[in-house]
Order: C-alpha cells, then sequence, then structure tokens
C-alpha cells in the first residue's frame, strides 16, 4: 500500500453511527473532510439478505484504495485499508467477497491478522470473515479475478481508437464484491480513497474527487488519487481507464471520452449544466460539487450508471440531435434519489429508480418543455400497461416494493414509481408535492431509507386529511401488486397524430408523411405501436421510405430491428448482426436474441451464430441476460 495513504487511513477514525458506539473523531491530512458515519437502518425491512455484513456488530465507514491495474493480466490487485466501527464486544468484522484472492491481512500497526474465506453462495458470494480483536483499522493485500463480474477488460480493437486498452467497471447491484473487499451493501454506506496506477498513456476516473495531477512514477507509470469524503452505499464505487480526453460543457460539467468519440459526445451532452440549474430550482442544491460524464465504448452494459461525479454513458445514446438526453437527466436525477437518498434494500429499488424517473421528466419539462415530458411519460405508461397485460395485475413482482431486485425491467421500479408520483402530485398540488419532496431529501440526505419510512413520511408530512389519505392510495401504490384505480394517465393528445397513423398503418398500410418532422418519441411510439404480422414486402417498403435501417438513433434502429426479426425479414439479419456486434447495452442486445431466440427453426441458429461471436464481448451483466434467454428455450 502506498504509505502516504495508509498514514493518512490510520490517522482517521470514523464518528458514531446509530447502532456501533462511537470512535474519536479525526481529520485527513490529505485534506479530506471529517469521516462522517451514515446510520444503519435496523428495522426488520431494512435488513440486506444480499450482504453476509454483520453492520450491528462492526462495519465498515471508510476505504483506502491503493491498487495497480494490470491489462496485460486483466488483473486489479493491490490494498485495501479498512476503518471500522464496532462494537466493544465486537472481535471480528464480515465483508463480501467474491472470488477475491486475499494474501494476507494486518491490523493498523502491520501485525497479522486471522482470516477465513467462507463457503460461497450461489450469485452472493462468500464471506470474509477477519478476526480484529482491538483493531479498528484493517488492511488487506489481495488481487481480484481476470474474470471479476465488475470489471469488463476491452482489447484496443474492441475501442474506437483501436490502439490502447479500456477498462471499466460497473458494481450495482452486487457486483463491487468481486474487486474491493467491504461489506457491499446499498444500507451501508462508507467514505473512501484511492490510489490508482495505471500504464502510460492511458487516464483514469473514478466516482471521486481527483486529487491534483497524476503523478509521474518513472517506470512507465502514472499514479492517480482520488477522493469521496461523503458516505456513499458502496456499489457506487466506480473506475474506468483508457486513452480518453476531456471537455468541459459549463463551469461544474464536463464530459470524457475517447479523443475520437469526444466532440460528438460534447455536443450531445451540451444541455447538461442547463439540467443541473433545473434540478436544483426543484429540489435544492447540488451537494456533490462538479458533475461530470464518461462515454464509455459500447460494451457498457447500461445506457448509464449514475456514479458520484462521474456518470457512466454508453455511446448509444448520442443520436446528433439530444432527444435520447432524458438518460443525462435521468443519471443527474439520481444524484438526488439514489446516491443522496438510497435504497437500503434491494427490494426497494424503485427509491432510487422510480423517483428518478419522475424527477428526470420533470427535468425535460424544464429544459426541453412540456410537449416532450408529455410524450416521454406517455411512452413511460405504455411500458407499464404492456408488462400489466404479459404478466398479470396480481404478480407479487408488479408491487414496487418487493422481496428481490426489479425482475420485470423497467416498467415497475422505474415507470410505475414515477407514475405514482405523477399520481400524488396531481391530487396534492405541485407546490406542496415539491416541498414535500425536497424535505424528504434534505432529511434523509446521505442515508439509507426503506419503502416504510418514505410511506411514513408522506403520511406524516404530505397528507392533509383523511380524505386526502384515501384519495391517494398510497399504501396500494407501494406495497401491493397492479396499477391503482387513481393512476394519473397521460393525456392521449401527446400522441394523438402518431397513434392515428398507427391505426392508418395497420388497417391500410399508409406509411406517415411527416415522419422526418416527428420527435424521437413520437417515432418510438409509432414502431412500437405496429402489431400483428408484416410481409417482407411492406417491412421494405417502411425501410425504404423512413430510412429505419439507417437511423443515427439506437433507440428508433433497436425498434426497427425488433419488428423486422420478429417477422423473420431476411434483409434485417446483417444489420442485426452488425448491431450485436457494435453494441453490448442489455436493454437492446437482450431482447434481440430473445427476439430471434423466439423465432425457432428460422431464428434460433441465427442467435446462436451471431452469440458465438459476440458472447465474449458483453460485459457480464448483458452476458447474464442473454444466457438466461437462450438456456430458457433449450
Amino acid at each position: 500500500m502506498h504509505r502516504p495513504i495508509l498514514a493518512a487511513l490510520l490517522a482517521t477514525a470514523a464518528t458514531a453511527c446509530t447502532s456501533v458506539p462511537s470512535t474519536a473523531v479525526g481529520s485527513d491530512p490529505m485534506g479530506i473532510r471529517p469521516m462522517t458515519t451514515a446510520p444503519i437502518l435496523t428495522s426488520p425491512e431494512a435488513v440486506d439478505t444480499l450482504t453476509f455484513a454483520q453492520p450491528q456488530v462492526a462495519r465498515v465507514v471508510h476505504v483506502a484504495l491503493d491498487l495497480a491495474l494490470d491489462f496485460d493480466g486483466k488483473a486489479i490487485g493491490g490494498t485495501a485499508g479498512l476503518v471500522l466501527n464496532a462494537r466493544d464486544d465486537a472481535d471480528e468484522i464480515v465483508l463480501d467477497s467474491n472470488g477475491l484472492v486475499i494474501e494476507q491481512v494486518t491490523d493498523g500497526a502491520g501485525n497479522p491478522l486471522d482470516f477465513v474465506i467462507g463457503d460461497a453462495v450461489e450469485g452472493k458470494g462468500a464471506p470474509l470473515t477477519i478476526s480484529i480483536g482491538a483493531a479498528r483499522q484493517v488492511e488487506i493485500t489481495y488481487k481480484a479475478a481476470p474474470d471479476a463480474a465488475a470489471l469488463q477488460w476491452l482489447t484496443p480493437e474492441q475501442t474506437s481508437g483501436g490502439e490502447h486498452p479500456f477498462l471499466f467497471s460497473q458494481g450495482q447491484a452486487i457486483l463491487n464484491r468481486t474487486w474491493i473487499p467491504t461489506q457491499d451493501s446499498p444500507g451501508i454506506r462508507q467514505t473512501w480513497q484511492a490510489r490508482i496506477t495505471a500504464p502510460k498513456p492511458l487516464d483514469v476516473v473514478m466516482s471521486g474527487v481527483r486529487q491534483g495531477e497524476p503523478e509521474n512514477l518513472g517506470n512507465g507509470r502514472r499514479a492517480f488519487t482520488f477522493v469521496m469524503d461523503k458516505p456513499v452505499p458502496p456499489y457506487l464505487i466506480a473506475i474506468a481507464a483508457g486513452d480518453i480526453d476531456f471537455a468541459a460543457t459549463g463551469p461544474r460539467t464536463g464530459v470524457w471520452a475517447e479523443p475520437s468519440v469526444l466532440p460528438r459526445a460534447a455536443r450531445e451532452v451540451g444541455d447538461t449544466e442547463a439540467m443541473v440549474e433545473a434540478a436544483e430550482a426543484l429540489y435544492g442544491d447540488y451537494r456533490w460539487g462538479r458533475y461530470d460524464m464518461i462515454v464509455l465504448p459500447p460494451a457498457f452494459p447500461y445506457g448509464g450508471m449514475e456514479n458520484p461525479v462521474m456518470t457512466f454513458l454508453t455511446p448509444t445514446f448520442i443520436a446528433g440531435d439530444r432527444s435520447n438526453n432524458g438518460l443525462v437527466a435521468h443519471e443527474l436525477a439520481h444524484s438526488w434519489s439514489g446516491n443522496l437518498v438510497t435504497n437500503a434494500v434491494w427490494g426497494d429499488s424503485w427509491l432510487n429508480e422510480g423517483v428518478t424517473t419522475y424527477f428526470e421528466n420533470r427535468i425535460v419539462e424544464e429544459v426541453y418543455g412540456e410537449q416532450r415530458a408529455a410524450q416521454e411519460a406517455a411512452l413511460m405508461f405504455a411500458n407499464i400497461e404492456e408488462t400489466l397485460a404479459e404478466v398479470g395485475m396480481d404478480a407479487p413482482g408488479t408491487a414496487l416494493s418487493t422481496e428481490g431486485g426489479y425482475e420485470l425491467g423497467s416498467a415497475i421500479a422505474y415507470d410505475k414509481g414515477a407514475f405514482f408520483l405523477m399520481t400524488v402530485e396531481s391530487i396534492v398540488g405541485r407546490e406542496r408535492f415539491d416541498a414535500w419532496l425536497r424535505q424528504w431529501f434534505d432529511n434523509h440526505a446521505f442515508q439509507p431509507a426503506t419503502s416504510e419510512m418514505f410511506h411514513a413520511d408522506m403520511l406524516e408530512n404530505l397528507v392533509a386529511s383523511d380524505a386526502e389519505r384515501e384519495a391517494l392510495m398510497l399504501r396500494e401504490w407501494i406495497f401491493e401488486p397492479g396499477l391503482p384505480s387513481n393512476v394519473k394517465r397521460p393525456d392521449p393528445a401527446a400522441f394523438a397524430e402518431v397513434d392515428a397513423a398507427v391505426t392508418s398503418y395497420a388497417y391500410n398500410d399508409v406509411i406517415p408523411a411527416g415522419w422526418s418532422g416527428w420527435t424521437a418519441a413520437e417515432q418510438m411510439r409509432f414502431l412500437h405501436g405496429i402489431e400483428g404480422a408484416r410481409s417482407a414486402a411492406q417491412l421494405a417498403a417502411l425501410d425504404d421510405a423512413l430510412g429505419l435501417s439507417q437511423t443515427g438513433n439506437n433507440e428508433i434502429r433497436f425498434l426497427w430491428l425488433e419488428l423486422a426479426l420478429d417477422n423473420r425479414f431476411e434483409p434485417a439479419v446483417p444489420q442485426a448482426e452488425e448491431f450485436l456486434a457494435r453494441v453490448g447495452r442489455a436493454k437492446f442486445v437482450r431482447p434481440l436474441f430473445e427476439t430471434l431466440w423466439n423465432e425457432g427453426d428460422w431464428g434460433r441458429p441465427i442467435a446462436s451464430r451471431i452469440y458465438d461471436r459476440t458472447r465474449a464481448s458483453y460485459h457480464s451483466v448483458t452476458r447474464a441476460g442473454v444466457d438466461r434467454v437462450l438456456a430458457a428455450g433449450e
């Protein structure tokens, strides 16, 4: 471990938490604020079954990483120094580990500590139990496995520039335990710092504030130092390294990307500063300092990931006209809902995603206008209705608060969560609702939360009368399946012209003449509305007229390919093969393979051929989704 960082770490002690007696408060010679410790929730619904940790006995409050990136070996190794808060009678701490190779564990004075890695549990990893005695700082020397699920190592050929390798991480939900030994639970918030060494000329970014310029080590490597002085859930510790440059988009916003991608990326996110200002006007100060982004190579499995001070973005959102910038609004909104106030357990993911999706729509309304916000909300509602029609109104997974994560895609945790808040706003009025949501963020800042807490806060601080409580149907929305009867449905006028065009095309094959003047949301609505079988001639005519196979908007291209493959349109097969070889975003990849797989003797050989070629290029998140699809049909 880099000794200056270790010395700084061991000079620092944590403040009290609600369930563990406090230790002395210290400040860090590196300039970090005195560390603060977020509470641990102890109610039954706040117990995280996806962690081995026992935070009421002993918990991690600060992590200090000193790691080297080995691109040849596809490995990260070094040390993790942990500051602990523990009961006086605690003699061990339990951490989460998944595939980590632990070489040694010592206390703050360098004395060896006994440790044991327990039996592995499928999908969860194994407990790392350390005998701490009186020690309240430990140092773990370890390596992450080359196949660590959180990490994706890209060859130069998988990047835009083609000259240098690339690395990025994806920690949500419980993947960071594959490269960091800590208590990997959203309810156990931790401050952290890191020193990362990487070969020249690669740059390293993390979800913490970079401290000065990189240090030249004189051996072809440089060291980068980062600090996150606010307690965050550990899934938000993230890293990326590659040949990347930076462009400012405002006084506190900017974007990193590969040099060949950066000009397009910077233009696409050019409204980010205005979005931050709109978000602050709605729900209070942005509390993280800078808001920067990195546009990653196409293998990134999600649209975006809300890592603090460094949002990770897929390049597939770049359309050239900022039509997919709801993604940026969404990840920014997480700076309040998700990062500032976090679900304590993954069964309450809607507290992160549903609240954020509502907030996203409000930002879009402020920056891009009411029409775009209304259309994007209508697309969400269609997603809810489609999912409920597929799984049934009584399916347990359609409640916002569930026993697990969000297994039904975005329709419930994201979209139903957003429509819950839209409905509440429509009943109590926007002014009252906004005041309530702002106080929720303020009063629970940097803390975990549960659905029960959210519900209780609404009853105490928002609901004005028994009649209003009955009208709101809060418990039905949060804890019961389906869609409550009081839902505020989107205005049909938002897509009146498009819906008429869908009907005209369905019955008369009339291709919309106004397509080129439609918004991206309108184009998506049209394509999504096409049902039933389409002949090859019909699909060819549609593509010729609308240029679907040539569009630069990946959301539109995906819907076109899904429609075409569902109708066994042969000219779309090479288009899909190119798309699936280029894009790793799970939202696109899994449904296209599923569409092919569902086409039986025609589609399955195509799916198998493409997947044999592309599987190795996908992140573990994307691979897992496609593996399930293909296994289910065997």
